[in-house]
């Protein structure tokens, strides 16, 4: 720290909050901690009666809080995030269109590793909309040593850190299996919940059908709805451990390749996830048509912006899986499916 003329103070930084007075009007901080003075800053200075100020000398081995900010910036901030102006080391990153949130936790948890320097967001893997704060990172002294910058840049060259990936517009095909509603016994009410979660999402159902509880039908529906070239095939109902529900199985004889049969999530433990020629095919437990939440509004959205569900993933849900069904649901902004183990970096 040291002392020079204000009127020779353009480009250096304040080592305290200047407070700017005026009877009956106004007391407040004209200017912080840490501001770089502009030339448009000396009158100013001047009319509160600072003819000298208190400055830090940096030197060539020390980055000022703002210029480290923007250089996490430039490591965090991915497709689909809009900068907020920096001020006093903080940077936040905005959603500019909804989407699904990915960060890279391992990174993360690198950069923070450093010391200095404080990184947090939003849980990946979950839907974030337009505006809201997706990520926030802050410099925490006013200066930070120039090699530890290097460093961070070093964690960043991979690729940034947070990004919101959009949702893509598909094709689903719904399978409503059960012979009570093949046979008109019932009507089908499963599939106009499944209608209305997709639709949030831009997902558009352009094949439904319903089938026989048999292993036959069901499995041909499903390669019929594949010919049709959907992007992701729905399976409702015929889930569980009775001998009349096929599902499961019929999924397996269509030829797709099984990634996971239950779940630790509840609702959803019955939930199956598998692909057929790389596009998604999910079997619905029964739980998806009247619980208000279950495993399917966790996954739809990773699904609806295209990415790949695999086995480690689920299986990593267990702490946190359980929804406690509260009267006002907040969901996603809860702690259901978000524990110790959410979901990793995807690409």
């Amino acid at each position: 720290m040291k002392t020079i003329p204000t009127t020779e103070a353009v480009g250096a930084i304040l080592c305290h909050d200047l407070t700017r007075i005026v009877k009956d009007e106004v007391k407040e901080a004209a200017f912080r901690k840490g501001h770089v003075v502009r030339a448009e800053d000396i009158p100013v200075l001047l009319s509160m009666g600072k003819k000298n100020l208190f400055v830090w000398d940096l030197g060539e081995n020390m980055v000022h809080e703002n210029e480290a900010a923007e250089i996490l910036r430039a490591i965090c901030q991915g497709p689909g995030l809009k900068p907020t102006p920096v001020r006093e080391g903080r940077i936040s990153l905005i959603v500019e269109n909804p989407g699904l949130l990915v960060a890279d936790a391992d990174r993360v948890a690198q950069l923070n590793a450093l010391g200095e320097i404080s990184v947090a967001s939003r849980h990946s893997g979950f839907e974030v909309t337009r505006g809201q704060m997706a990520a926030a990172f802050k410099v925490i002294p006013l200066a930070v040593p120039r090699s530890k910058m290097a460093a961070a840049k070093e964690i960043g060259e991979k690729g940034p850190l947070f990004t919101v990936k959009p949702y893509l517009p598909q094709k689903v095909a719904i399978i409503a299996t059960g012979h009570e509603i093949y046979a008109g016994l019932i009507k089908d009410t499963f599939t106009p919940v499944v209608k209305d979660k997709l639709g949030a999402f831009g997902l558009e159902a352009t094949l439904t059908t319903v089938v026989d509880d048999k292993l036959s039908a069901i499995s041909g529906a499903i390669q019929e709805a594949r010919d049709q070239k959907v992007d992701l095939i729905i399976c409702t109902g015929g889930m569980s451990v009775d001998p009349d529900d096929l599902t499961p199985g019929a999924i397996k004889a269509a030829g797709a390749e099984i990634v996971c049969y239950g779940t630790p999530v509840f609702p959803g433990a019955m939930f199956l996830v598998a692909y057929l020629d790389d596009k998604p095919v999910l079997g619905l437990p029964g739980c998806v048509m009247f619980e208000r939440r279950t495993i399917f509004d966790v996954i739809l959205p990773r699904i609806a912006a295209g990415l790949r569900i695999t086995a480690a993933e689920i299986l990593g849900l267990g702490p946190g899986g359980l929804c406690l069904g509260c009267p006002s649901c907040d969901f996603p902004a809860c702690g259901f499916a978000k524990g110790p183990s959410y979901w990793p970096a995807v690409g």
